[in-house]
């Protein structure tokens, strides 16, 4: 009789640490595939610049519709790698705070701002791992309708005993001549001998809840 009530105790004692070694494992899968978004963050703004043969002008813009998906993970990895974002930007907030009076060049119409107001638009298609908190991002990218791909480059800001990103930093550089824009047969009448065709970009995002 003693026996027979050891197995049944030892048996479950061993039930009870199958199905709380099921519970843990299941929680455990769950947690790894909670989400943080950041969106729709109010204030959020961008730098730009175009190049004029040795110089640029720098200018700043309003971001909407700011939309930021972040699988988290607890492993150690790089807490970015599987990232997804995409934003607005409205051309008609454009302003060149070191000098106003170009604000007007960069809002010329037919530059940026095309006949239907459109929005310049970017939504990531995917991304890679580059180095520790480092990624490409590769996307669309629609300037006054007209869709390109593009690479966006982004670091992951984080502190020493930080397991998630708490910034992304977003830079990207595109040719404005993908999109026909010939900026300085737009905004002075006629074609540069140097042409203006680089624009760069860089955001700065904080990543609450991360």
């Amino acid at each position: 009789m003693r026996k027979i009530k050891f197995i049944l105790s030892t048996l479950t004692v061993l039930t009870s640490l199958i199905i709380f070694s099921g519970y843990s494992k299941s929680n455990t899968t769950y947690k790894s595939n909670t989400k943080t978004i950041v969106e729709n963050k109010l204030g959020q703004s961008i730098n730009l610049f175009v190049t004029h043969g040795h110089c640029s002008t720098p200018f700043s813009g309003t971001v909407n519709n700011l939309d930021v998906n972040v699988p988290l993970r607890f492993d150690g990895g790089n807490p970015l790698e599987k990232l997804s974002i995409s934003f607005e930007i409205d051309p008609d907030s454009f302003i060149v705070n070191a000098a106003e009076e170009l604000t007007a060049k960069i809002k010329t119409p037919g530059l940026f701002i095309g006949s239907n107001d459109e929005k310049i638009i970017f939504k990531s298609t995917n991304i890679y791992t580059m180095g520790i908190d480092w990624y490409q991002i590769n996307g669309v990218l629609s300037i006054k309708g007209v869709e390109k791909e593009v690479k966006l480059f982004a670091s992951g800001i984080r502190g020493a005993d930080q397991i998630s990103t708490s910034m992304l930093i977003l830079e990207g550089r595109m040719n404005l001549f993908d999109w026909d824009i010939d900026y300085d047969k737009i905004v002075n009448g006629k074609s540069g001998s140097i042409a203006t065709k680089w624009m760069h970009f860089n955001m700065k995002v904080n990543l609450f809840g991360c």
